[in-house]
Parts: structure tokens; sequence; C-alpha cells
């Protein structure tokens, strides 16, 4: 297996970088059925929408659509929306809860990939952005741009 394959996104939510302050992320394992993680590594799954809840002392992605696989047939198929539980160890859960619950933060799907054969998501703690933090967050990025296009010119 090359190295390139060990670790390939299926997913991004680049909206969520936008959106929020990304303060920690983590590394969690998904629960998937056979159909789901075959869509998956087609890269037919979108975690734009998602989001990450915590309860009973598990964590659960909701709202992550991942298409159905059509080689399945028509019995084994899977609800596209259905939540998903989140493989974490006890302390990450308990500290993530903490967070959620006295710091007002909440956690997001950042990314999902596959490492070692295995579906992993890249979930994020992250506290909410203001307009005017998104409209830093603009120009910061078009300044990048310019320099980047003026260091291009001069070489």
């Amino acid at each position: 297996m090359a190295d390139s394959d060990s670790q390939r996104a299926l997913a991004t939510n680049r909206r969520a970088r936008y959106d929020y302050f990304i303060n920690e992320t983590f590394e969690a394992g998904m629960v998937l059925l056979g159909s789901e993680i075959k869509s998956a590594r087609e890269g037919r799954i979108n975690i734009a929408e998602g989001y990450v809840y915590i309860k009973d002392g598990e964590a659960w992605l909701e709202n992550a659509n991942i298409a159905a696989y059509a080689p399945a047939g028509e019995h084994g198929q899977h609800d596209p929306v259905r939540p998903r539980k989140l493989l974490l160890k006890k302390k990450q859960i308990s500290y993530l809860d903490d967070q959620v619950h006295r710091d007002g933060l909440t956690v997001v799907p950042l990314k999902v990939y596959i490492k070692n054969r295995v579906a992993k998501l890249l979930i994020g703690l992250a506290k909410g952005k203001r307009q005017v933090d998104r409209r830093n967050t603009i120009k910061e990025r078009d300044a990048k741009r310019e320099i980047d296009r003026a260091m291009r010119s001069k070489i």
C-alpha cells in the first residue's frame, strides 16, 4: 500500500473553519455498515450539514449524508442520514461533554478519511465566529493571496 493511500481524505467540511475557531481536534473512529463504508470509499459522503453530540456517554454523528450504495441492492441499503456512533475514549468523551456544557463550545466534524484501511472522522472542539471575525478571515485570506501573487510575479 502506498503512503498516499494510507490517509486519503473522503470528505471535508470547509465551511467549519470559516464559521468556527477550532481550538482542538480529535480523531474518532466511525461505526459504519458495509454498504456505508463502500459508498464512503467512493467519496459519496457529505459532512457539511453534520454535527456531533454526546448522549449517555457516547458520541454520535448526526445528519451526515452517506449516499446509498447501488450494488448493495434494494434490501442491503442503509438510511443515508442515520446517526452514526463515534469511537472515542471515555476520557475524551467526558472532556468534550464538559467543554460543551461548561464553556459553551461545540463539536463539529472537519474531515472524513481512510487511515490504514479504517474510516476516521476528524472532529474539532470549536467556538463560533461572529460576523466581524468572518470579515477579518476574508481580509486576511485576500491579503495573503495578494502577497503570494506579488511574490510569484517577482520570480
